[in-house]
């Protein structure tokens, strides 16, 4: 048995994401505890009832405020001498790059990070001057950090290639490429599919996730089908990419968008849907698409890193290029005039989520390589 230490961005990620992988972990025989930077009662509750332990270690997840860093590395470290485990896996920047050095400085045996996209840092860097400087900041905090790892997980080839090109990762360093976080097809059950074409974006309201390129496709596209349906859900963001409360409101006045907001279970609206939309300029793998796919419904996505290994195109959806809402549109299009061609998609979508992107092959795949299955 080992001791293993998860240090996560975000407390709700803890359990959205990685919790299937929590209880691999647990079921292979190994203690737990996870560290994320807030307090949050229902994931120290629901992390509880796995037999986890949760520890908050504050952490501003925006900004490059050097001393706030340093604090939030001494709590690192304060915290790992006082669990003494054997592993720690690290997700999300700060987590991986203060994280892995915590561990070393702390004497952990092995320590492992997982990228899981790549985000504002690394998305249109030409496009703005304050991109490059987050991106040369990112790239020179991930050089320093990985340098501490035993083993690397990535979610695309493209993020590993970048990494590789760019010499963020030391030489002879154990690297692998992990289908995502995986989905739960067993909760993510087939539905069945309504009759009319409904559109359906789900993640947060950025720039950088393709919304303004969906809100135009819609558009364009209501005044052909009026009775089609395009629907949005998931939280408004201060990311310097976020949409405001304002052009929401905006959108749902023009008639075209249905706003739903944050929700804690997205099920019942990919039940409603019968088409999912993610325009992504860049992902890790977008868990939203799994989860969609595992639903049985067809898809459309962007050629871009991450996103273009979910869909085989012409086979389970559909990719467009980035940053085209016409090339979007058309691909909408052709989907909300054939419900046969909806069905065929989504038959294949839950096909290949089964094969492919099943959560407890994922889950075996990454203990085997961190030495933890038993």
């Amino acid at each position: 048995m080992s001791k293993i230490v998860v240090i996560a961005g975000l407390a709700e990620s803890l359990i959205r994401f990685r919790g299937d992988l929590l209880d691999a972990m647990r079921a292979n025989g190994h203690e737990i505890a996870a560290i994320a930077p807030e307090e949050d009662d229902s994931v120290r509750q629901r992390l509880a009832e796995k037999g986890i332990a949760y520890h908050v270690v504050p952490m501003a997840r925006a900004g490059l405020n050097p001393l706030a860093d340093l604090r939030y590395l001494l709590h690192l470290s304060r915290c790992l001498r006082k669990i003494k485990p054997d592993v720690v896996l690290a997700y999300t920047i700060k987590p991986v790059v203060y994280g892995l050095l915590a561990a070393r400085l702390t004497r952990v045996k092995r320590s492992y990070a997982l990228i899981t996209g790549l985000g504002y840092a690394f998305t249109d860097v030409s496009s703005s001057f304050s991109r490059a400087v987050v991106n040369r900041v990112a790239s020179g905090l991930y050089r320093f950090g990985l340098r501490f790892a035993d083993g690397l997980f990535f979610q695309n080839p493209d993020d590993r290639q970048l990494f590789i090109d760019k010499r963020l990762v030391k030489s002879g360093l154990p690297i692998w490429i992990v289908n995502g976080s995986g989905v739960d097809t067993a909760s993510f059950a087939v539905a069945p599919l309504p009759s009319q074409p409904s559109f359906l974006f789900v993640g947060r309201l950025l720039r950088d996730k393709g919304i303004n390129e969906y809100v135009e496709a819609a558009r364009t596209l209501k005044p052909i089908y009026p009775e089609a349906t395009f629907h949005i859900v998931g939280p408004l963001d201060s990311n310097p990419s976020g949409i405001n409360a304002a052009a929401v409101s905006g959108w749902e006045q023009e008639g075209i968008i249905q706003y739903h907001g944050s929700v804690s279970d997205v099920r019942p609206y990919l039940a409603q849907c019968s088409v999912f939309v993610l325009p992504s300029y860049r992902e890790g793998t977008p868990r939203s698409v799994l989860e969609a796919m595992s639903s049985g419904r067809a898809i459309v996505t962007t050629d871009a890193p991450g996103c273009r290994e979910t869909v085989q195109n012409g086979i389970n959806g559909m990719l467009v290029r980035p940053r085209d809402a016409v090339d979007l549109a058309k691909a909408m299009k052709c989907l909300a005039e054939s419900g046969e061609l909806r069905a065929q998609m989504g038959e294949t979508s839950r096909a290949i989520a089964q094969e492919k992107y099943d959560v407890h092959r994922v889950n075996a795949f990454m203990l085997e390589k961190m030495q933890l299955q038993h």
